[in-house]
């Protein structure tokens, strides 16, 4: 009879490498005042941790923006915070609870709004090249999604400015 030799935990050589391909992770904030400091924390240790440390100046201010409007917008008790790392770009995704006004106006007034209040991540995406947009939720009438794709290169480009 033949034992089967299981090691728990895994050893460290058989675990997902840090590395950008594997950067997806996804984090659920308290609509609260705070929130925004601590997504720019743990995306900054994340970015760090995943070999991404040269785009950190531009993706922590896309996260800190992104999530103070979130939070300023959300009507629910939380936002959702979902960073991914795919074809040489970050793509920063936050959901809040705001229900997207099925009226045309209402729709184009509320997205002002929010554009308004998001101007400085226009200036950064702008200046690293990347897209950002507004829009409804993946599950219908689940709220807004606030996104962002930040390329590498931009990125980069944006942190040696000085």
């Amino acid at each position: 009879m033949s034992a089967a030799v299981t090691v728990c935990p895994h050893p460290v050589e058989t675990r997902t490498p840090r590395v950008p391909e594997n950067l997806a992770y996804s984090l659920t904030l308290p609509a609260a005042l705070a929130s925004p400091a601590v997504a720019r924390s743990a995306a900054r240790t994340l970015l760090e941790a995943h070999g991404l440390r040269e785009v950190t100046a531009a993706a922590v201010q896309v996260v800190g923006e992104l999530s103070a409007c979130a939070c300023l917008f959300t009507p629910s008790d939380s936002v959702y915070l979902s960073l991914r790392y795919r074809d040489d770009a970050l793509r920063i995704s936050l959901y809040d609870g705001h229900p997207r006004h099925t009226h045309r106006r209402l729709a184009a007034a509320c997205d002002a709004r929010r554009r308004s209040v998001l101007l400085l991540l226009a200036c950064v995406m702008h200046a690293c090249e990347g897209e950002w947009g507004i829009g409804g939720s993946s599950e219908s009438g689940d709220g807004t999604r606030l996104w962002a794709v930040l390329p590498r290169a931009g990125a980069r480009a944006y942190g040696q400015t000085g």
